[in-house]
């Protein structure tokens, strides 16, 4: 119970501290969203962490059975609303077994819009290695990497919050372009 109460007025106190914040700060954390916020970020965390296990089926269900997506900073062309069950197939066809990926994701900031809809902006880093990346013929570098800046869009559903839009707005890349746009063997 004391530790309870000690979480309590750490929420209140931030609350305070926060409240003339920019939007960019996300939405205090108060005791009446404190598991919503908490569950976004593991959301969020959980689709990295299933990209990088290549575990397709469990990364589709954060996902509503469509989604805004907007991925033009990396590769050009127009957001779109397409099924999730695209997105999942496009990034399975990408990362295949001979490219490994590793996702990290930090810095989450939460604002709601309602009682059944959310923004989640974060950082966000993935690193990517594909061994025939490294040949002379591909480029010599089997390594590619970027940082930038993630929105996930969250809708409360009857299965609870799933992600129904994500932009990534990349700010630096390095590395060789072929590793990102090959998918492996």
């Amino acid at each position: 119970m004391k530790a309870l109460t000690a979480a309590t007025a750490l929420i209140a106190a931030t609350n305070f501290a926060m409240a003339d914040t920019p939007t960019l700060a996300g939405d205090p954390i108060t005791a009446e969203n404190l598991a919503a916020q908490a569950e976004m970020v593991r959301i969020a965390d959980a689709i990295d962490a299933g990209v990088d296990a290549k575990d397709w089926e469990l990364t589709r269900s954060f996902f509503t059975d469509e989604i805004t997506v907007d991925f033009t900073s990396l590769v050009g062309g127009e957001p779109a609303t397409i099924p999730s069950d695209g997105l999942i197939a496009g990034w399975s066809a990408n990362l295949t077994a001979e490219k490994t990926s590793f996702h990290l994701r930090g810095n989450h900031r939460v604002t709601f819009h309602g009682d059944d809809a959310a923004t989640m902006v974060s950082h966000g880093y993935a690193w990517n290695r594909m061994e025939s990346g490294g040949l002379p013929e591909n480029g010599g570098e089997a390594l590619w990497e970027v940082w930038g800046t993630y929105e996930h869009g969250f809708e409360r559903t009857q299965d609870g919050w799933k992600v129904n839009a994500m932009t990534f707005t990349a700010t630096a890349e390095r590395g060789n372009p072929f590793v990102r746009n090959t998918p492996g063997s």
